[in-house]
């Protein structure tokens, strides 16, 4: 597929983040006309600063503000989100808040502009809840663990209803995790690696038995912009993952490996969830033929770009909420 993004006018919600600014980035080099709207509650104005785009500090709970950057828009990429599952289950009312209602919001907007061709609701694979037979594909069943989870797919299920009603646009994207340079929550690969940068002796870690399904953000991101290309993929949910487990242990070795750390592994109970998704893995056969999208990066080569992007970086984590339930861990 050859993609065609030049002079098309382009708004990415959620644009600084950490997802969002690849996304700037590889749009920019298509030549499109991008506009970011995001608060920067989490995500990083110097991510994208360096580019010629039209950036909008505002809030997709804020209707006025949404309606007026959607205006003329062609394509819709929503990402705007608060993305991290340990914060949904002390601050619930603010995630439907921001990942439901602004999701509808953005939709809505979207619709009554008539110029948006193609909208991709950026949703996750914590959707699915624990994997009830792997590997996990469209059909399998929604049990969500988490708030988070369920003010996700509370949206997800919005874009197929105004898609029915309306004729809408609408493609719904469920990411497995992804990772690589430019982080901005503790997430379980950005969170080794800030241990081990800040020379602690110990690492601790939750539960190390657990499964993932890592995606590189560049690969990842590659398959939002093919969807946003694919007709076909109109009033679709496409997985998109790489299609290899792993265990959180496994990750965490292979990057004491990369940085040649002597750190040592801590199981700390602290650190684990309350009600946790233990294996997530990604049948990503529905992308590769509707999207015509396959990964590209390695696991073992993404984390060490991941890393060596930490080394040259400062690793500084938002904090959009009083994490007052998260321990210190600094040796």
């Amino acid at each position: 597929m050859v993609l065609d993004f030049k002079d098309k006018r382009v708004l990415v919600t959620g644009g600084a983040g950490f997802i969002g600014s690849e996304l700037v980035s590889q749009l920019v080099e298509y030549g499109a006309k991008v506009t970011v709207l995001d608060n920067f509650s989490s995500g990083k104005r110097h991510y994208i600063s360096k580019h010629k785009i039209r950036i909008i500090k505002g809030d997709v709970v804020d209707e006025k503000i949404v309606t007026k950057t959607i205006k003329d828009q062609e394509i819709v990429f929503n990402l705007a989100a608060l993305p991290f599952v340990p914060d949904s289950y002390y601050y619930p009312v603010d995630f439907f808040r921001v990942n439901t209602i602004g999701s509808m919001n953005v939709l809505w907007a979207s619709i009554k502009s008539k110029t948006v061709e193609s909208f991709v609701q950026i949703s996750t694979s914590e959707v699915y809840g624990s994997a009830q037979y792997h590997p996990m594909d469209e059909n399998h069943p929604t049990a969500p663990y988490s708030t988070y989870a369920v003010s996700k797919l509370s949206a997800d299920r919005a874009t197929f209803t105004l898609h029915k009603e309306n004729g809408f646009p609408g493609i719904v994207i469920r990411a497995f995790n992804t990772y690589g340079p430019r982080f901005t929550e503790p997430y379980i690969i950005p969170e080794i690696i800030s241990q081990i940068k800040n020379g602690n002796k110990e690492l601790h870690l939750g539960n190390v038995n657990s499964t993932r399904d890592f995606t590189f953000v560049s690969d990842t991101v590659e398959a939002f912009l093919k969807a946003s290309q694919t007709k076909s993929a109109i009033g679709e949910i496409v997985n998109v993952g790489s299609c290899n487990e792993i265990k959180m242990l496994d990750i965490a070795k292979k990057l004491i490996k990369i940085s040649g750390s002597n750190i040592k592994i801590k199981i700390d109970e602290s650190r684990i969830r309350p009600y946790d998704v233990q294996r997530l893995n990604c049948n990503n056969s529905k992308a590769k033929k509707l999207l015509k999208w396959k990964p590209k990066i390695s696991i073992e080569k993404g984390l060490e770009l991941t890393y060596k992007w930490a080394m040259k970086n400062k690793v500084e984590f938002s904090a959009p909420f009083k994490r007052w339930y998260y321990k210190s861990t600094s040796a």
